[in-house]
């Protein structure tokens, strides 16, 4: 077991690394001089009129002029191999400080959409496979292909048309209160719910028809024990696995519904700095969420051994 823990934690930090060089190299594939975007989000209106002089300053501070492996491995080495994700060229403020003030609201948007995943997915997944066949797991399965089907973002214009600007129910934007999160968590769990539904349903109905199910039932007992004690346990593996990636799905999709509703997030600000090309910037948003993805399946692998001590990891 702390082999294979051992194998995933090396695993991860290769991923990690293949994902930083992988945005190093694309950011500094978009066409445009990073000494004039540096000049123009540090002094404005200066880059226009920026003599080669200043251009070259600017280069020699950041080391611009080194080869892109260089540039890399030097960030590496020097930064973040020491905790150091370098200062970004738009706010001005170190990398790991704009990290720390935008994580909170990602973490609560996507924990909250993951909580009304859950609770809604697995509860109407069980509930469908216990209608198998019926009007409403027919209308379930269809509501679960409509949600699977429809990309987010759209779902949250709608809403906030329906609810905010017809209804006038709930505000467009902000953050702080319920009111706030409500609108942006559904629209980002619809997709996570219906995901969950589906492999609910599929796994409960194999459950249901297996023979210690047949012999609980024949048994007498009521079909809310048998649920509960007997099929949920072992029909719960499958949709654990769409778990881990449901997580890494909503903070993935969070950066569009952080942009639609203007939620201040990781998300809007990797958007924000990929358009003004703040590579130290765009390095700790991606690294954060490669991180946080990577941790959460690793937690998924580790929790198999507690639901089914058949599963052993050598």
């Amino acid at each position: 077991m702390y082999r294979y823990i051992f194998k995933r934690i090396l695993f991860m930090i290769f991923s990690v690394f293949v994902a930083c060089m992988l945005t190093f190299i694309l950011m500094n594939a978009i066409p445009g001089g990073t000494p004039q975007l540096i000049l123009k989000h540090t002094f404005v209106g200066l880059e226009e009129s920026a003599t080669d002089e200043e251009l070259s300053m600017i280069s020699q501070r950041y080391n611009l002029d080194d080869p892109l492996y260089l540039q890399f491995f030097r960030w590496m080495k020097t930064g973040l191999l020491h905790g150091d994700l370098g200062t970004s060229y738009v706010y001005n403020r170190p990398v790991l400080y704009l990290l720390k003030l935008r994580f909170p609201a990602t973490i609560l948007l996507a924990m909250t959409s993951m909580a009304i995943a859950v609770l809604c997915g697995v509860s109407l997944g069980i509930y469908s496979a216990l209608k198998e066949n019926r009007f409403t797991d027919h209308l379930l399965r269809l509501v679960s292909l409509f949600g699977v089907s429809m990309p987010g973002f759209w779902i949250g214009l709608l809403m906030m048309l329906i609810f905010s600007v017809k209804l006038k129910l709930i505000p467009v934007v902000g953050y702080g209160s319920i009111e706030n999160l409500l609108l942006p968590s559904i629209a980002l769990s619809i997709h996570s719910t219906t995901s969950i539904l589906r492999v609910t349903r599929t796994s409960m109905l194999e459950t249901l028809g297996q023979d210690y199910i047949r012999f609980a039932t024949a048994k007498g007992l009521p079909m809310k024990i048998i649920i509960t004690r007997h099929a949920l346990k072992n029909a719960m593996l499958p949709v654990i696995t769409v778990l881990g990636f449901q997580m890494g799905h909503l903070l993935g999709g969070s950066v569009i519904i952080e942009e639609v509703f203007a939620w201040p997030g990781i998300g809007s600000l990797l958007v924000n700095s990929i358009t003004a090309r703040d590579l130290p910037m765009v390095q700790g948003c991606i690294i954060l969420i490669v991180t946080m993805f990577l941790f959460v399946n690793f937690l998924v692998d580790i929790l198999y051994t507690y639901l089914d001590p058949r599963i052993r990891y050598g």
